[in-house]
């Protein structure tokens, strides 16, 4: 693929020079020089890339500024993530995206270099995440509950997709909290810490298209215990741990059926991070466990950074091959959010509830992909675009409330509507 150079300058007044010592010397406004340098694998050919759109994100502030790779940028110095998209003409006539992603970038005084790599969309023929319950509900007196967390996978293909085999992963990592960790494996594979797999010899668990699976923490009726909650016990599978920790044991419900665990890192129960701070993803995974857990550990390293200073350490945890992964979902907070956990081929946006850490007005709320037309039978059609920023509805009444009319607050307040995806009403 050609190079493409160009600059980013500030437009300011220009700034006198001199020796005089109560010049201010912070060049927040001087200008700035970026050379942009596009790289990309050999299978992409420059010729068929149409279009263009380049977003640099100001991490301080959440104000994105859009551009294309034709025009003159000017920008603000500051800590940016770029993304950068484009329109690809396939072979068969039929049109791809590309994408590339730089998080955390320092745009300051002199000349800055930036090298992107962009990377073809990749399509997936399999289930999706139409929907993220993490949030979890509140009892009458306030106190949070989160037994009724559940994960939707939804078919989007025009054909029968069979579940089985298919594995529930959350990353090891949080999106607010970037780590350089060394080997960085970003770009060949995820770091997970727990997955969940459905059973199945392959043909036992057929999912017809726009049809959806519950992946529930409990598949049982939560208004038993928090009226305030809604009922699972129709649930496809559950994931169920046998604890340790004898303060803390699982519910296994007998109406339905366990995922098959993997791996998890608590010794106690796994529970979703109930503010949005991890990605969560499916993928199928090629190899049985013994092998997989034989031969996908590792151990990385990293820089503890406190206010006591900075600290050298050790991890281990399990690689998944970007391969492997059929859809990631990233979930994070404005305030605090600082990176996404996969490459961008698999997922350059982030979803949401609530905008801060500890946001009071998240529960009740999850994150539905969003619907962009019907079948001609009926079915949802969602999007797809590999950008959770994009392709979902934030701080969305959950389906499971919406159909059941349950409560949307502590105070018992029912659902009173129905849509497709949160936001468009059926």
């Amino acid at each position: 693929m050609k190079y493409l150079s160009f600059l980013l300058i500030i437009l300011t007044a220009a700034i006198a020079t001199g020796c005089d010592d109560s010049f201010d010397n912070t060049l927040s406004t001087a200008e700035v020089i970026v050379d942009i340098e596009f790289n990309s694998a050999d299978e992409i050919d420059s010729s068929r890339i149409y279009g263009g759109k380049l977003t640099f994100r100001n991490i301080s502030n959440g104000v994105a500024s859009v551009f294309t790779p034709d025009e003159e940028i000017s920008l603000l110095p500051g800590l940016y993530d770029l993304d950068y998209s484009a329109d690809y003409l396939l072979p068969n006539g039929a049109m791809a995206q590309l994408r590339a992603r730089k998080q955390s970038i320092t745009i300051a005084t002199g000349r800055n270099n930036i090298s992107l790599t962009p990377y073809r969309n990749i399509t997936s023929d399999d289930l999706v995440i139409s929907e993220i319950f993490f949030t979890g509900t509140l009892r009458t007196s306030g106190n949070q509950y989160y037994g009724d967390q559940y994960i939707k996978l939804y078919n989007n293909t025009d054909h029968v997709v069979y579940a089985d085999g298919l594995t529930l992963f959350e990353s090891k990592f949080l999106t607010t909290q970037k780590l350089v960790f060394s080997p960085d494996i970003m770009s060949e594979a995820m770091t997970v810490d727990a997955l969940y797999t459905i059973p199945g010899s392959g043909n036992e668990h057929p999912v017809n298209p726009g049809e959806y699976l519950i992946l529930a923490d409990t598949g049982i009726d939560h208004r038993a215990i928090n009226p305030n909650s809604f009922d699972l016990s129709h649930a496809d599978f559950e994931w169920y741990d046998v604890s340790s920790v004898p303060s803390t044991m699982d519910i296994d419900s007998p109406l339905v059926e366990n995922l098959d665990k993997w791996y998890c890192y608590t010794n106690s129960v796994f529970l979703l991070h109930n503010r949005g701070f991890k990605a969560y993803g499916i993928a199928r995974i090629p190899v049985d466990k013994d092998e997989y857990l034989r031969d996908f550990y590792y151990t990385y390293d990293y820089e503890l950074v406190t206010a006591a200073g900075s600290f050298p350490m050790s991890q281990s945890a399990y690689r998944l091959p970007n391969d492997w992964i059929v859809d990631v979902v990233n979930c994070s907070v404005q305030s605090d959010y600082q990176w996404t956990l996969c490459t961008p081929a698999l997922d350059m946006g982030w979803t949401h509830c609530g905008t801060i850490d500890g946001d009071k007005t998240r529960y009740f709320h999850a994150v539905r992909r969003k619907m962009i037309g019907l079948t001609a039978d009926g079915n949802p059609i969602l999007q797809d675009t590999n950008n959770s920023t994009l392709d979902f509805n934030p701080m969305t009444i959950p389906s499971e409330i919406e159909s059941q009319q349950s409560a949307v607050d502590a105070d018992g307040r029912p659902a009173s509507t129905l849509t497709w995806d949160g936001v468009t009403s059926k």
